[in-house]
């Protein structure tokens, strides 16, 4: 009996460090898209058995029997009174017990796992394979073609998340500007910011336009994956075109359709700050 008690409480246990590591994973790789949660049950399943193991192994030994006391045979009311005094936990506590126990073998075990930058960009991305994304506001440290006349800087903060994502992605900028040496200014930036340095993106992927409606036509040929804007009416009108798309905005805004995310920073939006 106490051997088939011992097997139903380690199934109990191996049940419940599952369960925890199946929502670990899927907080780890949230992105709020339908196959988020999938991916963490996957992950989850994948290594549950070694950790489970390793867990129970580093946590089970041999334990002693303790040799059993006998009742002094001076008192026949100590002999009946005695069991009356040893406490046996419910149900309750020892699975509750049980289960602060899996929990922080799971909050230690993420501890030590930190995903990489590239992994992060892969798992937000959904495996998308083509990007556009417009420079103002988002890649750019100024928000309007205006500013663009006198000059043009990269954000620094967003170098890095932009560098990772042209190497799993198929990227496209874009901007409105309203002359040529504004053309030659953001070019200039981007280039001196080692953009094109990496082999992932290329001079020819950075398209200028002169109206806003001109930016959505490019998306619309280019049919990306995701698209990264800062403008609600550019995203508004490519909800029905394009799959995922990104609104960069220090707002978050009251209604968006099913596939916009939003978030104040492209960086952010990847955790990199």
């Amino acid at each position: 009996m106490a051997t088939e008690t011992s097997k139903d409480e380690l199934l109990q246990l191996v049940k419940r460090f599952s369960a925890y590591l199946t929502v670990k994973m899927s907080n780890l790789f949230s992105i709020n898209t339908p196959d988020s949660r999938s991916v963490g049950a996957v992950a989850g399943l994948a290594v549950a058995i070694v950790f489970t193991w390793r867990w129970l192994r580093s946590n089970s030994g041999p334990q002693r029997r303790q040799p059993e006391r006998q009742a002094p045979t001076t008192s026949s009311s100590a002999v009946t009174t005695q069991p009356n005094a040893v406490s046996i936990p419910s149900e309750g506590v020892c699975s509750s017990s049980e289960d602060l126990r899996v929990q922080n073998v799971v909050d230690e075990f993420f501890q030590t796992v930190k995903p990489s930058l590239g992994q992060i960009v892969r798992q937000k991305l959904s495996e998308g394979r083509k990007v556009t994304c417009r420079l103002l506001g988002v890649i750019l440290e100024e928000s309007s073609p205006e500013e663009l006349k006198s000059q043009a800087t990269v954000r620094s903060s967003v170098l890095e998340v932009l560098l990772e994502i042209t190497k799993f992605c198929d990227v496209y900028l874009m901007e409105r500007v309203l002359d040529d040496e504004s053309e030659q200014k953001v070019l200039a930036a981007l280039e001196n910011a080692g953009v094109f340095t990496s082999g992932g993106l290329v001079k020819d992927k950075v398209l200028f336009c002169s109206t806003e409606t001109g930016r959505s036509s490019f998306v619309r040929q280019l049919e990306p994956d995701w698209h990264i804007d800062t403008n609600p009416e550019v995203i508004f009108q490519l909800a029905r075109f394009i799959k995922y798309q990104l609104h960069i905005s220090p707002i978050r805004p009251e209604r968006t359709a099913a596939n916009v995310l939003s978030s104040p920073s492209l960086e952010q939006f990847f955790g990199s700050t």
